[in-house]
């Protein structure tokens, strides 16, 4: 196919990432609730929309999922489980980070946990799938070391908020490496829907000193953030995946955290420090440099980039 005729998955790719830029919106909305709360609001409607979607447009990837697992080897199944227990346990974590972070802390925070994201995910794939690693990717690491000290030595709670977002994220983006054989909407239904099993039978907990009572305006919140920044974008990143390389979608994650800075900066009016932009611009240069030479890497089809909170491109 000519570089004409994939526009459309370009576009469906920017618009996936540019979506999801601008999750600080419906996040900062629901600020004045508990986060757990919106956590459950946003993953019950999210699975229902998912539920309904598989149910009546994809009963054929939904019946391909489940007689491939049936047909496999015992292990494979129970590798099956296990890592589909663990995705919707480290989405669920994730998610409920993030909301917490955008809403307590700062935009600048969460979006600086998924600049780090790309590059632990390129560590934790060294470490535990044997992924080969180029000179520039290590120097690239460093690089992004070096920033979260800098970030660290200002504020560490910041740091470690960041470190934890990203963290969860890229070990869920393993488990989905692990699990690629798998149609990724019908993974992610069966991890929303244990993710809801998770968190449901601690509503009360979650709810708990909630100063406001659940209204209209809350309500439409959710259904918004579920929709159009969770459900919506996971579509399109899944249409540009179809002719597009999981580097390629790779470079247009960073428009997301990009997004995320400008927002926090010159519309939500936070505060930084030089310490905070020198960590900044370190960790962009390294962005930069780690996806050096990319037309010498291996293309890949099989990524499905996730976003904040929840951003799964499960996203935010």
């Amino acid at each position: 196919m000519d570089t004409i005729n994939k526009k459309p998955y370009y576009a469906a790719g920017l618009g996936a990432f540019i979506i999801w830029g601008f999750i600080p919106f419906p996040l900062k909305a629901l600020a004045e609730y508990p986060s757990g709360q919106i956590l459950y609001f946003r993953v019950a409607l999210s699975v229902a929309l998912l539920l309904a979607i598989c149910l009546l447009f994809r009963k054929k990837q939904v019946k391909g999922t489940l007689q491939l697992v049936k047909n496999s080897q015992p292990k494979d199944r129970k590798k099956f489980m296990l890592y589909t227990f663990l995705g919707g346990a480290l989405l669920t974590v994730n998610w409920l980070l993030f909301i917490y972070v955008i809403n307590h802390i700062n935009i600048q925070t969460g979006s600086f946990s998924y600049l780090l994201c790309p590059i632990i995910t390129a560590v934790l794939g060294f470490i535990l799938l044997k992924e080969e690693l180029r000179l520039n990717q290590w120097i690239a690491i460093a690089l992004s070391a070096v920033s979260c000290a800098l970030v660290g030595s200002g504020e560490i709670t910041s740091l470690l908020f960041s470190l934890f977002i990203a963290l969860s994220y890229a070990f869920y983006l393993i488990t989905q490496r692990i699990l690629k054989a798998y149609d990724k909407i019908v993974l992610l239904t069966l991890q929303l829907l244990l993710s809801f099993t998770f968190i449901g039978p601690f509503y009360s907990y979650f709810s708990e000193g909630a100063a406001v009572v659940l209204g209209t305006d809350f309500y439409l919140n959710v259904v918004v953030l579920s929709a159009v920044f969770t459900v919506l974008p996971l579509f399109f990143n899944l249409y540009a995946l179809k002719e597009l390389t999981s580097g390629t979608i790779g470079i247009l994650m960073y428009i997301n955290p990009i997004l995320n800075f400008v927002m926090a900066f010159l519309y939500f009016g936070e505060q930084t420090t030089p310490l905070k932009v020198a960590a900044y611009v370190t960790i962009f240069i390294s962005v930069i440099i780690y996806n050096l030479n990319l037309k010498g890497r291996k293309k890949r089809g099989d990524g499905l980039v996730i976003p904040p909170v929840g951003t799964t491109a499960v996203g935010k």
